[in-house]
């Protein structure tokens, strides 16, 4: 899904009816490829352009980001160009993915001069392109393009402004149904249908292509030598009218749900009738719609851009743990034969007599088996009958030292892989930056990364909010995000006889339920173990085994992790985590 030409001509639309004449009041950057601009008109807006190589937008925003206390670059030259400058004019050159603001301000001599801003929305290659209209001069971009970039195209201060190569597309609202008609009888007869009408004209997706063919009665793997006279007169007339709809701005902005999944489909500003058995949200603006689709999938990005170099340190200290265990097993299966080499040392001892100098082995009665079984005993040649015996023996004593501290070294690398595989089941349930940032904070805290305590000192003093659930018997259910909010749900905000739940020897979320001094009923602590399943490392898995008891059965081991707790008295729920389940279950934003 992307904005194709026909959302950009709706949230034109939008926008001239609500900010131009507008003047421009604020200009913050709180991304490095997002501008966030405050209008004031009738009322006050705020404009959002985003260059996002993955989420390219424009649209009127109620949301703000936290600012970076020092303005980058760019967003001073904004500032400097734009501040208190008066918005003109706002258009689309043909149905292209391309939007000019035009800005009227004083420059330096106090002499008005219009600036246009340029947002071009165009996948990996988006950009915001501030231009001097008097001489079509770049004043400046988010993103610089230089000749060792694209030898085609270069935007750097001081360079002509060009907008991007035509791909030869026919703008569909200047044509007429003849026009139409012709190029189908004139296509690739082998090119499939739908292909052919966004490949072939401007401002069409993928998706508006099919919804075309689907209001023809046209499959999506129709080719165009399949089509007859009745089926090409019928695409001709849908087509005409979507692109009538364009032509007069009479849009439909809505937004496809498929509530299984929890998870938009698609969105467009024409009224989408393909997805028949999925649910359809209509909005009333364009700006609305566009909000609801990005600001979760932005966030969702964001956070995996920004948490990418946390999990590399983590899979990368996961691995060695990992490997270590497997060698420390590996060495404790040996300490356990220890036996045998006392044994061994014991009958070279008491057969010294029978053994000479140079033997490579010795094949002798055990006198520990009771049917004085023949053991064959390598020796080291070089050694003496008594140096060899020493040799066993002390290598018995090694290992009998080794099976005490392999023991306890295995307890603990495997308390480090648990906390390394929970730190992972943070990441993945963290909801906004500010969570990163505390996981990152612990990591410091506990030796995995270099940072600053400075800052570890000042995010203790925040606390992010864990997810709050309520039941269908109307009991409130929390659910911890990352240890901070584990360890505060768990030690500090639970009372004795609130229900603890946690996914059994899985690493998983902290979950309580607030009994308010009742008995909690049994659907309530089913529901809280699927959020608990659903909330771990166990969440794609079925029959999760979830562990639930009173808060008071649960204590925190001295010195241990955060996050780690052992508890006592519990039950155990057998659960699968479905998200249609997890859906059913009222969740408090």
């Amino acid at each position: 899904m992307a904005l194709d030409g026909i959302v950009i001509k709706a949230v034109i639309n939008e926008l001239k009816e609500t900010i131009l004449f507008g003047k421009i009041d604020k200009i913050y950057q709180p991304e490095k490829d997002e501008i966030l601009i405050n209008i004031r008109s009738n009322k006050n807006y705020k404009l959002l352009i985003s260059a996002s190589s993955n989420n390219p937008r424009i649209y009127l925003t109620h949301h703000t980001k936290q600012n970076p206390i020092n303005p980058p670059m760019f967003c001073m030259l904004l500032r400097k160009h734009l501040h208190s400058g008066k918005i003109i004019n706002i258009y689309q050159p043909s149905l292209e993915r391309i939007i000019v603001i035009e800005i009227e301000s004083l420059d330096e001599l106090g002499i008005k001069s219009v600036k246009q801003l340029i947002v071009e929305i165009m996948g990996k290659h988006s950009n915001i392109i501030l231009v001097d209209k008097n001489n079509n001069k770049v004043i400046d971009a988010i993103k610089r393009i230089s000749p060792d970039i694209s030898s085609k195209r270069v935007i750097l201060p001081g360079c002509k402004y060009a907008q991007p190569p035509s791909q030869d597309k026919t703008n569909p609202i200047s044509i007429n149904e003849k026009y139409f008609i012709q190029s189908i009888n004139n296509a690739n007869l082998g090119e499939l249908t739908y292909k052919f009408l966004y490949k072939n004209y401007m401002g069409i997706s993928p998706l508006i292509a099919k919804e075309i063919c689907y209001r023809a009665k046209i499959d999506d793997s129709t080719k165009i030598g399949e089509l007859n006279e009745i089926k090409i007169k019928s695409l001709s007339k849908e087509f005409m009218y979507v692109m009538d709809l364009v032509r007069k701005e009479n849009f439909t902005p809505n937004i496809i749900i498929d509530t299984e999944k929890n998870k938009v489909v698609a969105f467009s500003s024409i009224d989408l009738t393909q997805y028949k058995n999925l649910t359809k949200k209509n909005f009333t603006s364009i700006s609305q719609t566009l909000e609801e689709f990005y600001l979760t999938r932005d966030k969702s990005d964001r956070l995996k851009q920004k948490s990418s170099d946390l999990r590399k340190v983590i899979n990368t200290k996961l691995e060695r743990n990992i490997t270590k265990l497997a060698k420390l097993k590996e060495e404790l299966l040996e300490a356990k034969s220890k036996d045998k080499y006392k044994i061994y040392g014991d009958l070279i001892t008491s057969n010294i007599y029978r053994i000479e100098k140079g033997q490579n082995e010795v094949e002798l009665e055990n006198f520990y088996s009771p049917d004085y079984s023949i053991v064959k005993i390598k020796l080291d040649p070089k050694l003496t009958p008594a140096q060899n015996a020493q040799k066993y023996y002390k290598k018995y004593n090694k290992l009998k030292i080794a099976e005490m501290t392999l023991q306890e070294q295995i307890t603990k690398t495997e308390e480090e892989i648990k906390y390394l595989e929970n730190i992972l089941v943070c990441m993945e349930n963290s909801s906004d930056i500010q969570e990163l940032e505390e996981i990152r904070d612990e990591l410091i805290k506990e030796g995995y990364i270099k940072g600053n305590n400075k800052n570890n000192k000042k995010s203790e003093r925040i606390i992010s909010k864990p997810y709050h659930f309520i039941s269908s018997d109307g009991y409130d259910i929390y659910v911890g995000k990352n240890n901070k909010q584990n360890d505060y749900l768990t030690l500090k905000f639970a009372e004795k006889n609130d229900i603890w739940l946690h996914t059994k020897d899985i690493p998983g979320s902290h979950v309580i339920i607030k009994s308010n001094g009742k008995n909690v009923p049994e659907k309530t602590i089913l529901e809280a173990a699927l959020l608990a399943a659903y909330y771990s490392k166990g969440k794609m898995s079925s029959n999760v085994p979830v562990d639930y008891t009173e808060r008071k059965y649960v204590k925190k081991p001295k010195g241990s992790k955060p996050g780690m707790v052992i508890y006592v008295n519990n039950n155990t729920l057998y659960v699968t985590p479905k998200i249609e389940e997890i859906n059913k279950i009222k969740r408090v934003e």
